[in-house]
């Protein structure tokens, strides 16, 4: 089986782009072609094709239905845990099919990590929360030194160094959603994926991981869903707007209209959908 031992870890560090470079294809992470995802027999995305570049922001806005969450957790094999759903096409990852047969899915989760709409601590300390992965995954030594980094990573430490041994459940939500990020830094992942990881959250908690994932983009590729565009405005290098289409079937399926620098979707946009869209006239 396929355990991604030909792709070690390409998280070196490498200059920072600003928005207005132009990647090229040395930096793409991700190489989508002609993805479909269907569940239970009907299409929920259709035909989507991009690429995505590291040390990136990448966003994706669009109205609800429109497929952003499910696109985005088909990068890291998320989807093969629902059932009935389908993939079609493909994902590669550094020129390595994700969808492959032999490739070990959970090596692929470790690689690419994922946050949640919702903060989701363990009912466990702040420390064996961001042990568990590292534990599960045999990456023991150097136990507490792991932790810390991680914490500091994500701009947690200096508020909970020295209660690491209570309950997460006792810090704020927005020290949630920073721990899950912390846990997901643990286990030294390449990607980082947001599923809309502010909506739960007031908005100077919001502030505090908009200031991370611009830093965090230093070290890790960032991929995030996000139902708020003055955040992918504000975050983002390149952003994807995605809205629905009925398809040849009748069914109504998420689509990509259109991606590119943030910018020009938010100025310029190529496609009078997205500045209906980004505009407010729609959605």
């Amino acid at each position: 089986m396929t355990t991604m031992t030909d792709l070690e870890r390409q998280t070196t560090p490498v200059p920072v782009q600003e928005e207005g470079d132009a990647p090229d294809d040395s930096d793409v992470v991700f190489d989508v072609r002609d993805l479909d995802v269907s569940y239970a027999g009907k299409v929920a995305l259709r035909g989507v094709t991009m690429k995505v570049f590291r040390n990136r922001v990448t966003a994706f806005i669009g109205p609800s239905g429109c497929g952003k969450s499910t696109f985005i957790r088909c990068f890291n094999r998320m989807n093969d845990l629902i059932v009935g759903a389908s993939v079609d096409g493909h994902v590669y990852y550094h020129d390595e099919d994700l969808y492959d047969p032999k490739i070990d899915e959970v090596e692929v989760r470790r690689r690419i990590g994922m946050v949640f709409q919702k903060p989701n601590p363990f009912p466990k300390s702040i420390y064996d929360n961001i042990a568990f992965g590292p534990r599960v995954l045999g990456l023991t030594d150097a136990l507490d030194e792991r932790v810390e980094k991680a914490l500091r990573d994500a701009a947690l430490w200096d508020e909970v160094s020295d209660r690491l041994g209570a309950n997460a459940f006792g810090l704020s939500g927005g020290q949630q959603q920073r721990l899950c990020i912390a846990r997901c830094l643990a286990i030294d992942p390449e990607v980082i994926l947001l599923d809309e990881p502010c909506s739960a959250l007031d908005p100077i908690s919001t502030s505090a991981i908009e200031d991370l994932i611009v830093e965090l983009k230093k070290q890790y590729t960032i991929v995030i869903v996000t139902h708020n565009m003055q955040q992918a405005a504000r975050i983002a290098d390149r952003t994807a707007f995605f809205s629905v289409e009925t398809g040849p079937d009748g069914y109504r399926s998420g689509v990509l209209v259109e991606y590119d620098k943030t910018s020009t979707i938010f100025t310029t946009p190529a496609d009078p959908r997205t500045e209906g869209y980004v505009t407010g006239r729609f959605g």
